[in-house]
């Protein structure tokens, strides 16, 4: 049974920082590529990063790139979210997810396996 489990959401203040973390389990993780997504209230979900399988390549829209960036860990089968500089806008419940194809990808269609979610709010 695959399951994907994140941690580290919280309540921070606009300018702060926090790490997700995502373990995998249930599946070849060093063989997914591994993406990051985020719903908040009211609108529907939507893309923040992805990684290839073997980490080298990274994918991130440009509403958070230059202040999120995603790594991983195979060896702890481990993806990480590090956001930094948040902004009242990033609250939502982040995702992650994983993709057989292994290809860093932002299209939600290609991903296999979902979280639960993890929620983060960031007061202003």
């Amino acid at each position: 049974q695959v399951q994907l489990v994140e941690s580290g959401g919280g309540l921070v203040q606009a300018g702060g920082s926090l790490r997700l973390s995502c373990v995998a389990s249930g599946l070849p993780f060093s063989r997914y590529a591994m993406g990051w997504f985020r719903q908040a209230p009211g609108k529907e979900r939507e893309f923040v990063a992805a990684i290839s399988w073997h980490g080298g390549d990274e994918y991130l829209p440009d509403s958070v790139k230059g202040r999120f960036t995603i790594s991983r860990d195979n060896g702890k089968n481990t993806v990480y979210l590090q956001m930094n500089d948040l902004k009242f806008e990033d609250t939502a419940v982040y995702y992650c997810a994983a993709d057989k194809g292994g290809i860093a990808t932002g299209w939600e269609n290609r991903y296999d396996y979902w979280g639960q979610g993890t929620q983060v709010t960031v007061s202003s």
